[in-house]
């Protein structure tokens, strides 16, 4: 569900974040309209609303661990995880973890991508969130919670930043609440 949907339609704290998002035409690649956070990270404000957002959203909910998305579900997961007195667990790339790990492949667009996590990272049972900072098929998002899940964590929702309009519709992913802050911006809407 997008946030708007959620008791803050109308909130300008919204239309602040999603202004503050860079659109980047054709980047990685042609057709592709890169949303580009790091301009959000350099407004103080658009920041911490953003992670005061999600506070808010998780700050009753017995959430122990906030799972990043490799690399910029760190950005925002680690603060959120700091708001709501919980651990913070990064899920990250092949090789990058040097402990042990369990590991969970997923299809992307063309080929495939694997998240890893530290084993004894999470503990059966803790509650769980999961945060990026965009979701467009939830191929990634649905790789963590299997692999937060396989750890013995009851994974409670899913957070981004953003999500496409596609997934507006689809309030769940593997039976998990999906949370939006803001659509994308489009190219016209760029600073």
């Amino acid at each position: 569900m997008f946030a708007e949907e959620n008791g803050l339609k109308g909130d300008p704290r919204l239309q602040h974040i999603s202004q503050s998002i860079r659109v980047v035409p054709h980047f990685p690649k042609n057709g592709i309209m890169f949303q580009d956070i790091t301009t959000l990270l350099l407004d103080h404000k658009a920041f911490k609303d953003t992670v005061d957002i999600f506070v808010d959203r998780y700050r009753d909910m017995h959430i122990s661990v906030v799972a990043g998305i490799e690399a910029r579900g760190f950005v925002f997961g680690s603060s959120v995880a700091l708001g709501i007195g919980a651990k913070f667990v990064p899920l990250r790339k092949p090789r990058k973890l040097p402990g042990e790990v369990i590991f969970e492949k997923y299809s992307l667009e063309y080929g495939t991508d694997c998240l890893e996590l530290h084993v004894g990272a999470v503990q059966p049972g803790e509650r769980a969130i999961v945060i990026d900072d965009l979701v467009a098929t939830g191929g990634t998002l649905s790789a963590g919670i299997r692999l937060l899940e396989r750890a013995g964590a009851e994974v409670v929702e899913c957070a981004c930043v953003i999500g496409v309009p596609e997934v507006k519709g689809r309030c769940k992913l593997l039976g998990k609440p999906l949370y939006v802050l803001v659509e994308p911006r489009q190219v016209d809407q760029c600073f």
